[in-house]
């Protein structure tokens, strides 16, 4: 058995990311969501799930369309390149996604057209012209209380985008029908929207009250046609989020991935809430679809201090950052520094404070030093497992009791304490192989030192299984030098004891310390 456990045993999971707008090359902010999505499944595939997992690149829009002719492109063109740079920055930090959808592919036009159809079907749709302040840069439609006066330019107040006055033919969505029904779905459901800032914002949003949504443009080509009006291109967020249940097989409800909808968590970044928790909901309900289970908006990450910026040329790249860190630190550090769903700030000196402290010295020792005194005192072989003592419940219990907390806090959505609990086992091993002094028992009590050994790989096999999510490449190692068998490490196997006499290789350092001063 591998990470994935037994597939299928505790049942469906559908997790997403949001697929990232094209506009730019990837940066650490894309990484940072993808990579929190990406330990949720395989967490939930070591768990025993069956998981689908999505990412993808949104593709239409006037913004792209405006970056393709800067960039002297057609939009395919551009698309084209940058969805390659999405997916390929996907594949290299370790994400393990099942499908990467694009939504310039035909199953996604279908899907798009599909559900519009629907939706005008039960008169959700009508036509009309749109006369208000639109922001290309975000792809949305402000109103008159959103708009402010900056330095003599109208700006949205939420995010400084440029808006400009804007009238042409327009299909609208009912959005205002959705009032009522979709603050009676956020009461039904309170898990619905997460984290709790997330759920305040927009509960207070709905219940000031909905406009009619503009959900089509006539003053450029680039998007999905509106069926039977092929003047009209889909505004870009009823195309991008459709993107969700392309993937799971709409229209084609019989398919057998439409089983995983609806999706268990969206992972989004905070920016983009509104869409997915008023516009979506809204969008599948009127369809007679159900909604998602979950939408858990991630925080923003400033660079040093600094808001990440074109301007500034500081969104950090996530390969280069992994060539100098190493990437499961990286993973782990982005998951560790600040609670998920709050804003933070990426530091170079507290990544290297944590690969230091935590990793290097915390588990990295305690695998050392434990495989180390294997080698040299029972020849390089497994101890035999004997009934445990006081002593040994004292490291044993914590850690039996930690792959539910773990499960518990993942669940959540809640890494960061996910990690600390496992970090308290971890020093709690650090102390315990301290007070045990396996080393002075040899000559003592050969008997109690084998026991004690024996407790300790069983605590690090136990550690690594449970890590893998967070730094797979890094706990395959580690599960390597413990001998434990590529089919052996789901959180299952942990109930079944290995062999006694197992040969263990020798130990190699896990992590590599950097100077701080560097």
């Amino acid at each position: 058995m591998s990470e994935s456990g037994t597939a299928g045993t505790r049942g469906r999971f559908f997790v997403t990311t949001p697929i990232y707008y094209l506009n730019g090359q990837p940066h650490i902010g894309h990484a940072y969501t993808s990579i929190a999505a990406d330990v949720l499944a395989r967490w939930k595939r070591l768990s025993g799930h069956d998981v689908f997992f999505l990412t993808g690149t949104d593709e239409h829009g006037q913004k792209v369309e405006q970056a393709a002719v800067a960039a002297g492109l057609s939009p395919q063109e551009f698309t084209d390149r940058l969805a390659g740079d999405f997916r390929s920055m996907a594949e290299r930090i370790g994400i393990s996604f099942d499908d990467f959808i694009r939504t310039t592919e035909e199953r996604h036009k279908r899907s798009c057209a599909a559900l519009w159809e629907k939706l005008a079907a039960g008169g959700h749709i009508y036509l009309g012209h749109y006369e208000g302040w639109y922001a290309v840069r975000d792809e949305a439609f402000y109103g008159p209380d959103e708009i402010e006066d900056r330095n003599g330019q109208k700006v949205a107040i939420a995010s400084g985008a440029p808006v400009e006055w804007t009238r042409e033919p327009s299909y609208f969505f009912r959005l205002s029908d959705w009032t009522d029904r979709l603050l009676a779905f956020y009461e039904a459901n309170p898990d619905f929207m997460a984290p709790a800032s997330t759920r305040r914002e927009v509960v207070s949003f709905v219940r000031a009250g909905l406009q009619d949504l503009s959900i089509s443009r006539t003053s450029f080509k680039w998007g999905v046609p509106v069926p039977g009006d092929e003047a009209h291109v889909m505004y870009v967020w009823l195309d991008a989020l459709t993107n969700y249940i392309t993937a799971a097989g709409y229209p084609d409800t019989g398919a057998d991935r439409w089983g995983f909808w609806p999706a268990d968590v969206h992972m989004v970044g905070k920016e983009i809430t509104r869409f997915h928790c008023v516009y979506w909901p809204a969008f599948l309900m009127a369809a007679g679809l159900e909604p998602p289970k979950r939408v858990y908006a991630n925080g923003w990450l400033t660079i040093e201090g600094q808001k990440m910026s074109k301007s500034l040329g500081n969104g950090l790249d996530p390969l280069l950052l992994a060539e100098e860190f190493g990437l499961d630190p990286l993973r782990y550090y982005l998951l560790r520094e600040v609670p998920f769903g709050n804003d933070g700030d990426f530091s170079r000196r507290a990544v290297v404070g944590r690969l230091n402290s935590e990793l290097a010295n915390d588990l990295g020792n305690l695998a050392q030093r434990s495989l180390s005194l294997i080698q040299r005192n029972c020849e390089g072989r497994l101890p035999a497992l004997t009934a445990p003592t006081e002593a040994d419940r004292e490291l044993l219990g914590p850690l039996e009791a930690l792959p539910a907390a773990v499960d518990e806090a993942i669940s959540r959505q809640a890494f960061g304490e996910a990690l600390e609990r496992i970090w308290t086992v971890v020093r709690l091993g650090n102390s315990w192989i301290d007070a045990q002094k396996p080393w002075s028992l040899k000559k003592t009590d050969p008997v109690r030192m084998e026991a004690v050994l024996r407790s300790l790989h069983t605590l690090l096999r136990g550690l690594a299984t449970i890590l893998q999510p967070f730094m797979p490449g890094t706990m395959a190692a580690m599960l390597d030098q413990l001998a434990v068998g590529e089919g052996a490490r789901g959180l299952s196997d942990l109930a079944t004891p290995l062999a006694d006499g197992t040969a263990l290789p020798p130990p190699a350092p896990l992590f590599r310390k950097i100077d701080e001063a560097a």
